[in-house]
């Protein structure tokens, strides 16, 4: 899974860590820090030989709003650091079908 800033360029996001690794049923917390002014952040997965798979957008980033995807995935909550230079995404209840890039 991965962020897209809306209006800039991908190199000015950097996951915390490259790869994420855990247990089935429990909480997991995807990171990735942004250096530039962002109106929106977008979040999307990609199976290996697939499209991207929009998840979710958080619009303006200063009083933050949640737009999900049709149908909403309704175990991922997204969250924004006090800052604005770091997206978090949680997975509650991680399930195997949820490895992505």
């Amino acid at each position: 899974m991965f962020p897209s800033l809306g209006n800039t360029l991908e190199d000015d996001i950097t996951a915390t860590r490259a790869a994420v690794f855990s247990s089935e049923g429990r909480t997991v917390t995807v990171s990735c820090n942004y250096s530039v002014k962002a109106n929106n952040l977008q979040w999307y997965r990609q199976d290996p030989g697939s499209a991207p798979q929009f998840l979710l957008l958080i619009t303006d980033t200063k009083q933050p709003t949640v737009v999900t995807a049709k149908p909403p995935h309704p175990r991922l909550t997204p969250q924004l650091n006090e800052e604005r230079n770091r997206v978090n995404l949680q997975i509650s209840s991680a399930a195997v079908t949820d490895s992505a890039v």
